[in-house]
């Protein structure tokens, strides 16, 4: 750009609104009749179209915001049973399992030799009570040839009831047994994703060790709060839209599942739910999310907050129309204040464009032209010469 184009392009700019002003102000004395009387000519405002907005139709949604963390609605700690040392272990951190899946084997020494100690014994108590059967039996026969007295078969009697209870007894301890053995063998009690996994083949363990974390992605939920002024505008199943970190540009929903029925004492926060559907396995918990409870959601005429003058008394916006700057009283539906939108229900059509900015302060009444000051200052500035002749 050439020192004459730069020098006209900054004096436009810096004058330009000036002298538009004062020619609204003064009028033209240029033109003059042969009497020497005015012939005053109309002024003409330049508005840069940086300070105009269009009425446009869109959705509009009002709601209290809410913030919070995704979290796993569905997960499960695997925690060993028996303590021994960790043998093998088989599935990795962020692994897909499958509920009944292997996922680690303990060492059982002492569990394996339990259930060999309750199997002989209750063989042996087997072979015991089928020896007592066989003598009641017996006894039976003498007592009804009249060889023995009917005591004896009583003592029978009472001994195969005795050896009965102990072979219960017996059976039991090896259900115990192969029991603690079976738990050895750790499976994955869901189907998910390991999540946690902090233990290693070769670590020694003790009952109640916790060897893997897995989480069901399908069941993620948002656990979020909101002002306690805001909870009566709240209910279980209302929607809530909301974007997280990690997904620029993308908004996901849910649904309002429960709500706290007590606040926090410090930060008089409700804590609520929302259930997420992500069977598509996007979200992962941990991450922050925030956003708005659906109160009320409409399509209508949607004008910014800051065109929009006494808004609580009775709203006017500056429209042009044919030319010229008036003020036009309007009717508001809602509005929503975070994002510094509202919906006219009535005094405004789609597509009418209104005054913001500095140009507010322009008098009703007033003509004016809508420019691009970005395209005007762009034709305005001359290409640069080319370079001649040698170079140093």
């Amino acid at each position: 750009m050439t020192r004459e184009a730069r020098r006209g392009r900054t004096s436009w700019l810096a004058v330009g609104l000036v002298a538009s002003l004062a020619a609204a102000c003064g009028g033209s004395e240029a033109a003059k009749d042969a009497g020497g009387t005015a012939a005053a000519a109309p002024a003409v405002l330049d508005i840069g179209k940086e300070n105009t907005v269009a009425v446009t139709a869109d959705d509009i949604v009002t709601g209290p915001a809410v913030s919070g963390t995704l979290a796993p609605k569905t997960q499960a700690t695997v925690r060993a049973e028996i303590g021994g040392s960790v043998l093998t272990v088989t599935a990795e951190q962020g692994q897909a399992v499958r509920r009944g899946q292997l996922l680690a084997r303990i060492e059982a020494r002492t569990a394996d030799e339990a259930v060999s100690s309750a199997e002989s014994s209750v063989r042996s108590q087997e072979q015991a009570l089928d020896l007592a059967k066989r003598e009641l039996a017996r006894a039976q026969t003498l007592v009804t040839a009249g060889a023995v007295a009917e005591r004896a078969v009583e003592g029978a009697r009472n001994e195969v009831v005795r050896l009965e209870s102990e072979l219960a007894s017996a059976r039991s301890r090896l259900s115990n047994a192969r029991k603690a053995l079976g738990d050895a063998t750790v499976t994955a009690p869901i189907s998910g994703i390991v999540a946690e996994r902090p233990v290693n083949a070769g670590d020694v363990v003790a009952p109640g060790t916790a060897l893997y974390t897995i989480v069901d992605p399908s069941s993620i939920q948002l656990e979020a709060s909101l002002p306690s002024e805001s909870l009566s505008r709240v209910r279980v199943g209302a929607e809530v839209a909301f974007q997280v970190r990690g997904y620029p540009d993308q908004q996901f929903t849910g649904k309002v599942e429960r709500i706290s029925p007590t606040a926090d004492p410090t930060t008089r926060q409700v804590p609520l739910w929302v259930t997420v559907d992500n069977r598509s396995g996007r979200l992962v918990a941990g991450l922050f999310a925030d956003g708005r409870v659906t109160q009320a959601s409409r399509r209508g005429l949607i004008v910014p907050l800051s065109v929009i003058a006494d808004m609580d008394t009775q709203p006017t916006v500056l429209r042009i129309r044919g030319g010229k700057v008036e003020k036009t009283t309007i009717r508001l539906g809602l509005v929503d204040a975070q994002n510094e939108r509202a919906e006219v229900v009535d005094g405004l059509s789609e597509g009418d464009v209104l005054l913001t900015g500095v140009a507010q302060g322009v008098t009703p009444g007033t003509q004016v032209t809508v420019v691009d000051r970005s395209q005007r200052a762009t034709a305005g500035a001359a290409p640069a010469a080319p370079e001649s002749g040698p170079k140093s």
